[in-house]
């Protein structure tokens, strides 16, 4: 039982490290008369990378860092997660991404009721997108999270840690470049598959900060946009689980 409890907890403190650092990147470039105003996607992405790999540094060889809801169901999916854990892992991750939007929104407090925007605003904590259609939207979520799905599998089987059918995560952080690769994985997808949707390829990364959006008194907040907010759920766990499968059952690992 202490066990489940400090991996679960370890997921919770991680998600949240994500989320601080990933949406407060996106806050500092978005939000008026920040120093980081206008700083562009690649900052933004870059930003998103490095809070993978902190997250996942601090924390990964506790819980194996998923600290995504996606890749904990596509390991699962394919035996290399126990399902028991399944439910834990999501709640800590859910929660976690909520509990750092949070701290976003205290980090960046005098900056919401200068921001005219509410779209701007809601794009702190959840991702919009650039287009909106639906179709579209799940199939980018989904090709951007199995991607992240092969990537986090394929960098555990070069660092010797994953075997042909799947993943010991936990096993990976006994190497320090792992975190940086997985980090600069997460970087690669936003620039290159990210202009669509924000890929949020991780529904804790999404949902929770989106709760706390709609939760937190921010100024002329708007509406949370729960009508898109099934996109970035739905599609990341497809799109895991696809990944997941790719590498099983092509042999990728040898």
């Amino acid at each position: 039982m202490l066990d489940d409890l400090s991996v679960y907890l370890a997921e919770f403190i991680g998600t949240a490290i994500l989320t601080l650092l990933g949406c407060g990147v996106v806050a500092g470039v978005s939000l008026a008369r920040s120093k980081s105003f206008q700083g562009g996607w690649i900052v933004v992405t870059f930003g998103w990378g490095m809070a993978v790999a902190m997250a996942v540094y601090i924390i990964g060889h506790i819980s194996g860092g998923h600290i995504n809801p996606a890749v904990t169901l596509g390991l699962a999916s394919i035996g290399d997660f126990p399902w028991a854990q399944v439910p834990g892992y999501l709640l800590a991750q859910v929660a976690g991404g909520a509990t750092g939007a949070v701290l976003v929104y205290l980090v960046y407090f005098a900056h919401w009721s200068i921001t005219d925007d509410k779209t701007t605003k809601l794009g702190v904590f959840g991702t919009t997108p650039a287009v909106r259609n639906p179709v579209a939207n799940l199939i980018t979520e989904i090709i951007g999270t199995a991607m992240l799905l092969l990537g986090v599998v394929g960098i555990g089987f070069h660092e010797g840690s994953v075997s042909r059918g799947g993943a010991d995560l936990s096993a990976l952080f006994a190497n320090g470049l792992a975190p940086l690769l997985i980090g600069l994985l997460v970087f690669a997808i936003g620039l290159s598959l990210g202009g669509p949707t924000g890929y949020a390829i991780n529904p804790a990364r999404d949902l929770g900060p989106r709760i706390a959006h709609a939760l937190l008194p921010i100024p002329g907040k708007g509406t949370s946009d729960w009508g898109y907010a099934w996109i970035p759920v739905v599609g990341p766990i497809i799109g895991a689980v696809i990944g997941a499968w790719i590498w099983r059952l092509t042999g990728f690992g040898g």
